[in-house]
């Protein structure tokens, strides 16, 4: 398969497709291996991350989104893990404000896995993925 996409990114060659597709798939990596630790997908994604700082712009660029998509996930899901742990140590009554936030836990969960399986499948293409919530923060982390 020989990839030569223009976008703002220049050519995209092969190789930098399957890195920075690599880079949402190390979070999936993770969890297949029966881990499903937030915080060793996040230690995953940003040994990839530092590998391949000093990649091409479309690596750069992925790598990048891919990590602050697991910081994220970590902020999100160690609330939740922190609010279960104190009901199952301490106040032992569960409230419909954990429910609610249980449920907004799981979805925003299922978005960010169906999302970084996409992600991954479009840059192995060599297509530019940006979210709409991260996009922006990674256009100011990362540079031409």
């Amino acid at each position: 398969m020989h990839l030569n996409h223009h976008t703002k990114f220049g050519a995209i060659n092969e190789t930098s497709a399957e890195k920075a597709s690599n880079s949402y798939l190390m979070s999936l990596i993770a969890i297949m291996a029966g881990i499903g630790l937030p915080v060793i997908n996040l230690i995953a994604t940003f040994i990839f991350f530092m590998a391949n700082r000093k990649g091409d712009y479309f690596v750069r660029w992925h790598t990048t989104q891919a990590l602050l998509s697991q910081i994220l996930l970590v902020g999100i899901n160690s609330t939740g893990i922190a609010w279960l742990l104190t009901i199952i140590f301490g106040d032992k009554s569960f409230t419909s404000e954990f429910f609610a936030y249980a449920a907004v836990l799981i979805i925003v969960n299922l978005i960010e896995f169906i999302a970084t399986v996409y992600a991954a499948i479009q840059t192995r293409k060599g297509l530019h993925v940006e979210w709409w919530l991260l996009g922006p923060f990674t256009n100011l982390f990362v540079r031409s």
